[in-house]
């Protein structure tokens, strides 16, 4: 399975995740903000129909992807997956949006020299998108073979990329991976096709039914996930936004999450249950964020039935030499409650008893 640089990640903690969590019941496993796909996946692999959702397009493509099996992609009209694949790596590039504003290309419209990716790599991902695009538009491949494609595009593209490990920012200067000529990689897929359902879509408008489990893994801090891989949802659209700035960024101040301001996302997080419906709940949380495990604990147990379980400590983000010289490690912990009192009555309950984020 290809793996994307992507903060906060649960590729180290998913099995414990799912191990408390428990084995499948009548409902689905609703995990609300997928990002890469991971606990969902492996959700799926222990029989939990699964409903995934990420505001972000790229990151829901990506979810997709890492759920597909076999039979969802069978690529009749291209010779199977394989063979779709070749015939991608064998596209010609062009001069495309990428290519003009994301490579030291000397074309962008706003003057700016962006080094994100190496001149022929950039190409490459117009030309691959694009004939990504034409085929689906043809009827060649299905949605479902397109998303995947698209993908491993997105995830080839993350491997040349010349990022320290977002789109925040490039590297002044050309690393020795943005230098490789880039390549899809075929992944492997499900044998057996599994129930599944995959959105792009503000988590607030989501309702789920007394049965579903809802795990929660919100932004644990400041960092917009719309800016730092603004790029990728680029891809993923295969649209042509205007983009300013030295980074160019593209607009995405639609898509600003209350949970990365700390004065909000406490009562954002406590709105979100509520409105959702849900009566099990399971929430990742890390020791780097903004809102205290005390503030939660305290939150939670006005809810219901309240569990904190502390998992593995894993290595902190650091997409910088001041980041790394500070590089403690973060303690990842699983929150998990029964519902028994609306969450509505509980943000009233929990400024009487002053609940406050740091």
């Amino acid at each position: 399975m290809g793996r994307l640089r992507y903060i906060g990640s649960k590729a180290r903690v998913c099995d414990d995740i799912l191990d408390i969590i428990g084995r499948p019941t009548m409902g689905r496993f609703v995990d609300v903000f997928s990002g890469t796909g991971i606990v969902g996946r492996g959700a799926l692999l222990r029989g939990w129909e699964v409903w995934a959702n990420d505001y972000l397009p790229s990151s829901a493509i990506i979810t997709a992807a890492h759920l597909f099996s076999i039979e969802d992609v069978p690529f009749g009209k291209k010779g199977g997956y394989g063979k779709a694949i070749e015939m991608l790596n064998s596209v010609e590039g062009t001069d495309g949006f990428v290519y003009r504003e994301y490579s030291p290309s000397g074309c962008s419209l706003s003057g700016q020299v962006r080094k994100y990716f190496a001149v022929e790599n950039a190409r490459k991902i117009d030309g691959i998108r694009q004939a990504i695009g034409a085929w689906f538009r043809k009827r060649i491949i299905s949605q479902k073979e397109a998303e995947l494609l698209i993908a491993d595009l997105i995830e080839a593209s993350n491997r040349v990329a010349n990022i320290s490990g977002t789109y925040g920012c490039f590297l002044k200067e050309l690393s020795p991976a943005a230098l490789r000529p880039i390549r899809l990689v075929e992944r492997s897929l499900h044998p057996v096709g599994r129930k599944f359902r995959v959105t792009s879509m503000d988590a607030f408008l989501m309702r789920v039914k007394n049965s579903d489990v809802i795990y929660l893994d919100p932004p644990y801090t400041k960092r917009q996930y719309a800016a730092y891989y603004h790029l990728l949802d680029t891809i993923a659209l295969a649209d042509a936004p205007q983009v300013s700035g030295v980074t160019g960024l593209r607009p995405w101040r639609h898509k600003s999450s209350p949970f990365c301001f700390k004065k909000q996302a406490l009562s954002a997080l406590m709105e979100l249950i509520g409105k959702m419906g849900a009566k099990r709940v399971a929430l990742s949380y890390s020791s780097e964020g903004h809102i205290s495990l005390d503030s939660l604990q305290a939150q939670f147990g006005l809810l219901g039935k309240t569990k904190v379980h502390k998992l593995a400590s894993i290595g902190r983000y650091r997409p910088n030499a001041k980041a790394s010289k500070s590089g403690d490690n973060v303690f990842e912990y699983l929150i998990t409650c029964e519902i028994t009192t609306p969450a509505s009555e509980c943000i009233g309950a929990s400024k009487k008893k002053e609940v406050y984020l740091r």
